[in-house]
């Protein structure tokens, strides 16, 4: 099992200066990468759609990757002597983050999901750094030894389990301090529940009113975190805009803004996280919508659905109903609200009416609690299908294997 740990830093005021250099260092450093991307990019590319009887093309540039730009890495402590102090494997990381975010722009994810041209990195913009290998006995009490930096004191508000080993290590700079990211792996924990029980299965429908229904008829308001601190942030922002330019008071400003949004943030993660433990400590299946937040976010509704969190809400609930040996299955979420859950017929309703009357078998419950109930059928259906699969892999898997030691 792979799980993150995150404690807060206290590092003295030379190792913040040293901490906030190597940022300062790796950020320079990976706007000089992607720049190099780009020229190549930019100088091998054709303009043109179609090609002459007798054309002359250019003489084409080599692909900039990975392992050129870390082996450049030897080249550039040479011409730059304070590029030593940082660690070694901490600078060969960068090329790795140029690489990932560059691929995803021309290629797309895993998924084939295109994301939007990398950008530059400004000032105080670039906030984390990795050390990709990480020694066990260098993270003891409330010390973590840390390359290049020294020990550093950790507050350690939970302890690492005895069978955790800790894979690598990311510092992060945020709006109230550093922080320590340990990436732990135990391979002894089962991934599959032994009394996993595929019946005890409930649907929940997100919103913005209730932030969840489910089919068993429990629900919880929406907390509306943003929206209670309107007020502070509106003043914070205002101030920020007031300040000069340049200036230390301004520089005050944003961290004091930045810390405010961070509350928020942070609120609401744990919300997230509280309400994920809730339920998987009664339910072994969740079925929850598969939604296209970010083409929902485009609406009028953007804030609230900003605020609500739903992406980093099922993210959560996916990663501990795993590390629980649980699941979460995403459904089609065509229809929940407008299919009747009792007999299936199709009741058109608009956004504002809240309650699903069928005309058919004259069931009347509330909207979001028929669609938690349509989501809970969609998720016991997709589940059994599953199982069905499974089963006839496993049974081609075994006649495979007969027929195999007879021959």
């Amino acid at each position: 099992m792979r799980t993150s740990y995150q404690y807060r830093l206290k590092p003295n005021k030379e190792q913040r200066e040293i901490i906030d250099n190597t940022l300062d260092m790796l950020r320079h450093q990976y706007n000089y990468q992607l720049a190099q991307r780009f020229n190549w990019y930019e100088q091998n590319r054709s303009s043109i759609d179609r090609c002459l009887l007798v054309c002359h093309l250019p003489e084409l540039k080599d692909k900039p990757n990975r392992f050129s730009q870390q082996a450049s890495l030897k080249q550039l402590k040479k011409e730059r002597p304070w590029y030593k102090a940082i660690h070694s494997q901490v600078l060969q990381e960068v090329p790795k983050r140029v690489e990932i975010a560059f691929d995803k722009w021309l290629a797309g994810d895993s998924n084939g999901k295109k994301y939007g041209r990398p950008r530059f990195k400004g000032a105080g913009q670039y906030k984390t750094f990795t050390y990709p290998q990480f020694k066990q006995h260098h993270f003891v009490g409330n010390k973590i030894t840390l390359s290049k930096i020294g020990d550093v004191k950790v507050i350690v508000h939970r302890p690492i389990p005895d069978d955790f080993v800790i894979k690598t290590v990311s510092v992060t700079k945020k709006a109230n301090g550093y922080y320590v990211t340990l990436s732990l792996d135990d391979k002894t924990v089962p991934t599959i529940k032994p009394d996993f029980n595929a019946g005890n299965i409930v649907g929940i429908d997100v919103g913005l009113i209730d932030f969840y229904v489910a089919s068993d008829n429990t629900r919880i308001a929406a907390p509306k975190y943003l929206r209670k601190a309107e007020r502070k942030l509106k003043s914070a922002q205002r101030k920020v805009s007031r300040r000069k330019k340049g200036s230390n008071r301004r520089k005050k400003a944003i961290k004091k803004l930045g810390i405010r949004h961070k509350k928020v943030a942070d609120t609401r993660k744990d919300f997230h996280f509280k309400t994920a433990k809730q339920l998987l400590s009664k339910y072994d299946v969740i079925a929850v919508e598969k939604l296209n937040v970010k083409g929902l976010a485009k609406s009028r509704l953007a804030k609230s659905i900003h605020d609500a969190g739903w992406s980093q809400f099922v993210n959560i609930l996916s990663i501990k109903a795993e590390n629980a040996g649980l699941r979460v299955i995403a459904v089609n979420p065509n229809g929940t609200s407008q299919e009747c859950s009792s007999c299936g017929h199709v009741v058109k309703k608009p956004l504002s009416q809240r309650m699903h009357n069928c005309p058919v078998c004259h069931t009347s419950i509330c909207r979001d609690l028929n669609a938690a109930v349509n989501i809970r059928n969609r998720g016991t259906h997709d589940l059994s299908n599953q199982a069905k699969s499974m089963s006839s892999k496993k049974s081609r898997l075994e006649a495979h294997t007969v027929i195999s030691d007879s021959v």
